[in-house]
């Protein structure tokens, strides 16, 4: 067992999620105006230039700036730190745990990218039914977190219940 193996993972899916997040949000960036929109699916997806200035989904944007600012500056190096501790006491051969905190870590890092150039995120991602039902635009990054959280949080429902199990089987 190589105990840096993990952290070879986690370097390497963390670099693909930094690498296209980046890559695609200097493609808006460049080639898209703040606001515009082109639509991919009619009335289901579009890609929106949105500048995101709270976290996820808007969380914050509308708190006071200088909060926010610093909110935004503190949290996600203190998150990737709190990954690498608790990357440490996952098993080596638990690759749906270590793909999952490597997602989070490297989605953290590609909007903090953001946070740092612009003082903002840049989202594009644009998911809507029919312009009446609107899901806030988001991007690669938060997309990453997102499924990351969505592992973990399966993975704890299923330990639950196999822990449930085990525990009404033993007082059987």
């Amino acid at each position: 067992n190589d105990p840096m193996k993990k952290y070879s993972i986690l370097a390497g899916i963390a670099a693909f999620i930094i690498a296209v997040d980046q890559i695609t949000k200097f493609y808006i960036h460049t080639h898209f105006q703040l606001g515009d929109s082109v639509v991919v699916i009619r009335d289901f997806f579009n890609i929106t230039f949105v500048r995101n200035f709270g976290a996820a989904f808007g969380f914050l944007a509308e708190s006071h700036p200088q909060f926010r600012e610093w909110f935004f500056l503190l949290m996600p190096p203190a998150a990737l730190v709190i990954i690498i501790i608790l990357l440490k006491s996952v098993r080596d051969n638990d690759f749906l745990q270590i793909t999952a905190l490597s997602l989070i870590f490297g989605g953290a890092i590609g909007n903090y990218i953001d946070r740092l150039r612009f003082r903002y995120v840049i989202d594009f991602l644009d998911f809507h039914i029919a312009g009446k039902y609107t899901w806030p635009a988001f991007n690669i990054a938060d997309s990453a977190i997102v499924c990351g959280v969505s592992i973990l949080l399966i993975m704890m429902l299923f330990e639950k219940k196999s822990e449930a199990v085990e525990t009404s089987s033993a007082n059987l």
